[in-house]
């Protein structure tokens, strides 16, 4: 009577607290990846007794940077030889870190009266510091985030583990593209970039940008020194009088320290220390000092009638608006908010002959 007592009990207060509607629902069961198989009593000697198991022991051996290990096999199969073939080939094919790290796997087997046990030797073609050093990337966001933190640091190479990733390599070429524009102080040449991606398909991968510069490190670190204490000195002056800074008496700031060349340098760089720029050393330049200012400010890259072309997004009182440094006065007569303005909406400079993908920088719409 004590236990029908105490369940009722139970089952009453369930009611009051409104769990009932748990106990109603559906639920499901996840069985998580079996990251570390069981042991003999020795974590180098696992036991598997299927062939998932088999698979996750030498992921585990792998994760582990493990050059030997020891699997028993206590399984019925006949052909051990094969389903140990299978088992290795698959981790070096399609497992992502097996395909991205390892370069073979050989093994030997000794029947036991119980069991099959097989040993292993791994041979990797990375080392521990880079299987070390793979970042968990997860969406757009993230992946270019990653870039931008390889780039600012002159970094030669990055490593991202992607789940549900089914673009290629030209897509991540392209991020690194636009992540190297959203770090304009740090942009002292366009590295060649070099993507290779483990395994060719599936739900995870492992892909691997490879980043060479123009420059060596220590001539880019100096570089970048340098430009920061550039940038830092003409905010100083912008801002000495406390007062808020518009956007053209910044553009206006740089225009004192060099201008437009269509055969200028395409670094900020380049535009502060021989005073002049082409199209994207000007817009990076600009864009750079803006950041220092912490004024809203993109680059923008496209064509022009054509040709290649860069210029800026800016914050405007009326929105996000177009800003091309490098156009002749004149052409800000065509604006659509009044005769005299620099600054444009997304129609406005499409009549002007820009082009551009519109998804690359933010909308630039009339209110």
């Amino acid at each position: 009577m004590r236990i029908r007592l105490l369940a009722g009990a139970l089952a009453l207060s369930l009611l009051l607290t409104g769990c009932s509607a748990l106990l109603e629902r559906d639920y499901s069961s996840v069985t998580p990846h079996n990251a570390a198989p069981a042991t003999e009593g020795d974590p180098s000697i696992l036991r598997a007794d299927s062939y998932q198991e088999l698979v996750n022991a030498l992921i585990y051996f792998v994760t582990g940077g493990m050059e030997e290990g020891t699997v028993r096999l206590y399984t019925s199969t006949e052909n051990v030889e094969t389903f140990l073939a299978d088992a290795c080939l698959e981790v070096v094919q399609e497992d992502p870190l097996g395909a991205y790290c390892v370069e073979f796997i050989k093994y030997t087997v000794d029947p036991v009266v119980m069991y099959s046990e097989a040993d292993l030797q791994i041979t990797y073609r990375r080392t521990r510091e880079q299987v070390a050093s793979i970042v968990q990337a997860t969406g757009v966001t993230a992946i270019r985030s990653e870039l931008k933190t390889a780039l600012t640091s002159f970094a030669p190479e990055r490593v991202l583990r992607i789940s549900y990733f089914e673009e290629d390599e030209a897509f991540i070429q392209d991020l690194a593209r636009q992540a190297y524009y959203d770090v304009p102080a740090c942009a002292l040449g366009m590295p060649e970039i070099s993507v290779s991606i483990y395994p060719n398909s599936g739900r995870q991968r492992i892909v691997e940008i490879l980043l060479s510069y123009p420059l060596e490190r220590d001539q880019l670190e100096s570089r970048r020194s340098e430009l920061a204490g550039q940038l830092r000195l003409l905010a100083q002056d912008l801002t000495e009088d406390g007062q808020p800074i518009h956007i053209l008496e910044a553009a206006g700031a740089l225009f004192k320290k060099g201008s437009f060349d269509p055969e200028g340098g395409a670094t900020p760089y380049e535009f502060f220390n021989s005073g002049s720029a082409n199209s994207e050393g000007l817009s990076l330049a600009f864009a750079a000092l803006c950041q220092e200012l912490e004024l809203p400010c993109q680059v923008a890259q496209g064509t022009l009638d054509g040709q290649p072309h860069f210029w800026n997004v800016v914050q405007t009182e009326d929105g996000w608006r177009h800003l091309d440094l490098s156009a002749p006065e004149e052409e800000g007569e065509e604006g659509e908010e009044n005769e005299d303005t620099p600054f444009h909406t997304d129609s406005a400079l499409q009549t002007l002959g820009y082009l551009w993908e519109e998804d690359s920088v933010p909308l630039c719409t009339e209110n």
